[in-house]
């Protein structure tokens, strides 16, 4: 067991207390898992969980109301003091896992070592005194140095017991740019069909850690079946030739080196996964024999939708997404053009789709890349149009609906004319003031 105070001393005062109530009860306590592993790798920890060799009713009595039943049946405690939280669960060992997901029953132990036995990967399963010190039965700390993730114990075993280790595997690799453990991976690998059995809140979750990690692509280039098997769309992809001088990679290969440039935000990332979804569906030679994938966004959102209401994304990641999907390949040439796109867009998403878009330019061959220039000076005519004020939504129009009502609109026509006029004012046909507004409208009600 080696000491590590200095670190011990980054345990934050909320963590100290639950640790030293406990100890100072008589029972054993300790930091556990994920955040002893980020401790080790000088990262500050997101959540502080805790194993103890007090019983879940005995937690439950030392801190009174702060305590919260959150899994007694699994020994499970959540510890609160103001907003912070401190998961606590008793020393455990595990019994079979029916639904290669949760184990039927547990037992309770008096063994730190046991509980440590039964976690997934030894960079996991690692415990820390509050003095520093660190038990390391599964030498989880050597191979946090080497950047290797292994399986503690059998890993076909560790695997079948809870299938979603294999995706948290995965994006562990990506998060933490580690490599996986060779008999580990063969393992991911025959086990991979369980993931069919988790359930799809579950993966989302994991896929989008995974795809937001510095070694995303990487680990992806490395697992494509198992991905597949929870993302069959993907699988299309690989190996497919474009046939096309600007693309250099097939089509996995391109989506990979363009999700290398993209910002690390889930949007952005799972957009770059979905964008030439389609154009295996799409594809078609010309006369001289080159590859073209002629509205091959449009098939590629209609992809993405069915992947992710599967994956059941909220309505709002949908939506955004799904749009950025579709209007990938646009591109924009004037200052009209970039007042449409604000209107259909928004400036957020709209400068998410020139993210994407030199994300998408960066995956072709490099001969092509000047046209990040393009995009740039795109992004100088947006910027312009907002300097300016331009107007590009209906609030922004110098006139509403009771504007109109007097010239004797009503119902839908109100909505149908303040259309018309914010695209002739967005074309640059019409001023956006009240006097010309009105008599552009008067003008309409004659036609």
């Amino acid at each position: 067991m080696e000491e590590y105070r200095e670190l011990a001393a980054a345990i934050p005062p909320f963590v100290r207390y639950v640790l030293t109530t406990l100890e100072a009860a008589g029972f054993e306590a300790y930091c556990v898992g994920g955040c002893v592993r980020d401790l080790l790798l000088r990262r500050t920890p997101g959540d502080w969980d805790m194993t103890t060799s007090a019983r879940p009713e005995q937690t439950m009595a030392l801190f009174g109301n702060c305590a919260l039943p959150t899994g007694l049946k699994h020994g499970t405690v959540t510890v609160c003091s103001g907003m912070n939280r401190v998961e606590t669960t008793t020393f455990r060992t595990d019994g079979a896992y029916a639904d290669h997901r949760h184990p039927e029953q547990v037992t309770f132990t008096d063994s730190l070592q046991e509980d440590l036995s039964r976690r997934d990967f030894t960079v996991n399963a690692m415990a820390m005194e509050l003095a520093g010190r660190l038990h390391d039965p599964f030498h989880g700390r050597e191979d946090l140095k080497n950047g290797v993730l292994r399986c503690v114990g059998e890993p076909e075993k560790r695997f079948s017991e809870d299938a979603l280790r294999i995706l948290r595997c995965l994006r562990f690799a990506a998060v933490l740019d580690f490599t996986v453990e060779r008999e580990t991976a063969a393992a991911m690998e025959n086990c991979r069909e369980l993931l069919r059995e988790i359930a799809p809140e579950r993966v989302r979750e994991e896929l989008t850690k995974l795809l937001c990690g510095p070694s995303a692509a990487a680990v992806l280039r490395h697992f494509p079946q198992i991905v597949g098997t929870v993302l069959p769309e993907v699988l299309p992809m690989l190996g497919f030739d474009q046939r096309n001088p600007h693309h250099c990679y097939d089509v996995w290969e391109h989506t990979l080196h363009a999700m290398e440039a993209a910002p690390p935000t889930p949007l952005l990332r799972w957009t770059v996964l979905f964008h030439d979804m389609g154009k295996p569906e799409c594809f078609a030679l010309d006369e001289k024999g080159i590859g073209h994938f002629m509205g091959h966004g449009v098939v590629s959102r209609r992809i993405a939708e069915g992947a992710m209401n599967r994956l059941r994304f909220d309505g709002e990641s949908r939506a955004r997404i799904a749009e950025l999907v579709e209007w990938h390949d646009h591109r924009v040439q004037t200052e009209k053009g970039v007042r449409r796109m604000l209107n259909r867009f928004g400036e957020e998403d709209f400068r998410n789709l020139l993210d994407v878009q030199r994300a998408d330019n960066m995956g072709q061959a490099k001969k092509f890349h000047y046209r990040q220039q393009d995009i740039d000076r795109v992004e100088a005519l947006l910027n312009a149009e907002l300097a300016r004020g331009s107007c590009f939504t209906l609030k922004q129009l110098a006139i509403n609906g009771n504007d109109l009502k007097p010239l004797g609109y009503r119902g839908p026509e109100l909505g149908r004319v303040l259309q018309m006029l914010l695209d002739r004012v967005m074309d640059g046909r019409l001023s956006n003031n009240r006097e010309d507004l009105l008599a552009e409208a008067e003008k309409l009600k004659t036609n």
